[in-house]
């Protein structure tokens, strides 16, 4: 979607702004921007619409070079959001979100249907909202507008500079959330920079960390805590942080015994099996302990009447399961996007090895906070 090959931005002869950096984004995805002041990670940003024109090396588009472009098409096509928004003052607020589409020549219902849609997007009625002046809006409100109109004539890309960094914590964290729901409709390549870390990590799939002008480390979020290029990414990013992913136990660690059948197993029997150690489901396996599916006890009273029937017929086999391999956040993960109350662990061999609960989960949280607190208390005990 976007490459940049050996790109570079020099002034004065001497200072590299940009030194050399070679960077892939790929379509749909949110990408960040970050490092110390000055590290480059705006000089960047900005040389995709050609704000700022590279010195040296390529940008590419869609496979085609932004430097045989027309600068203004090309940022026709291109949304821009930045910090302090600039919205126009004298226009209300649907002739500002509608100011790209008009210049891209759509007609006015078109026009119309676009700033009511997007309005609405953000919680914005546009019954309320669209005839406003931007001085009669929150700076929250305000800024909301500010990405929507970035959106409004339907761009593949939308550059951001710091959009949220004027706002208050807690109008930050609505909008971060927003941006998140909205990317999940839209799918936008977007490119955003920020200065704050947690907000990088919240929001992007891949992480740019920028220091003196160069790419020092280009990955998503879970492997920049666990593998940091080099010490200044760690002291970047944070001992606290580092050291919050380092502490978490294995699965392994975890995982309690698993209750398992086999396939052929009658469902009277199985029933019993389930009163015995107070579960509601049962994991099937074959003899060779290779996992085949999760049957539940719904499944099995709701088909109880029929004494042909047998694990393997009332099984569900496309569950969610993690590997021994991998690691405890992946389950964490797992868990709170299926919705699902335990995960199989298997290992390579798609043996079954143990289970993850929701309850073991909780109690491995509560150990740990147990632990870091005792670490933190005075010698000697309670105290006073």
């Amino acid at each position: 979607m976007i490459i940049f090959k050996n790109v570079s931005k020099i002034y004065n002869d001497d200072f590299h702004a940009v030194d050399t950096i070679d960077l892939h984004i790929k379509e749909g995805e949110f990408i960040a921007l970050i490092g110390p002041s000055g590290s480059g990670k705006s000089t960047t940003m900005k040389m995709i619409n050609r704000l700022i024109e590279a010195t040296s090396g390529t940008i590419l588009i869609h496979g085609q070079d932004i430097g045989d472009q027309d600068p203004v098409l090309l940022r026709r096509n291109i949304g821009y959001v930045i910090q302090h928004i600039g919205l126009l003052p004298h226009m209300t607020i649907g002739k500002n979100i509608a100011l790209v589409p008009k210049l891209k020549k759509w007609d006015k219902a078109r026009c119309d249907k676009r700033v009511d849609e997007l309005l609405e997007m953000v919680g914005l009625p546009a019954k309320e909202y669209k005839n406003r002046f931007p001085a009669e809006l929150s700076g929250g409100q305000q800024q909301r507008v500010g990405v929507i109109r970035a959106l409004a004539g339907d761009p593949p890309i939308v550059l951001m500079d710091e959009p949220f960094s004027a706002l208050d914590p807690i109008s930050r964290e609505q909008l971060q959330d927003e941006l998140l729901n909205l990317q999940t409709k839209i799918r936008k390549t977007i490119v955003f920079v920020t200065h704050d870390i947690d907000e990088a990590i919240k929001l992007a799939d891949r992480i740019g960390i920028m220091q003196d002008g160069k790419l020092i480390q280009f990955d998503t979020p879970e492997q920049i805590l666990r593998h940091p290029v080099n010490e200044f990414v760690r002291t970047f990013f944070g001992a606290d942080r580092m050291n919050q992913v380092e502490s978490l136990p294995t699965i392994e660690e975890v995982m309690i015994r698993p209750i398992s059948s086999f396939p052929k197993r009658g469902l009277a029997e199985s029933l019993i099996k389930m009163r015995k150690y107070k579960i509601d489901s049962l994991l099937v396996v074959d003899r060779s302990e290779t996992f085949l599916g999760v049957a539940g006890v719904g499944e099995i009273q709701k088909n109880f009447s029929n004494e042909n029937m047998v694990l393997e017929d009332v099984m569900k086999k496309e569950v969610p399961t993690v590997r021994l391999s991998q690691q405890l956040d992946d389950a964490i993960n797992l868990i709170s996007e299926n919705q699902v109350a335990f995960l199989p662990v298997l290992d390579e061999s798609h043996k079954l090895k143990g289970l993850i609960t929701r309850a073991s989960l909780v109690d491995v949280m509560a150990n740990q906070l147990r632990s870091n607190n005792n670490e933190a208390a005075p010698v000697g005990g309670e105290g006073l």
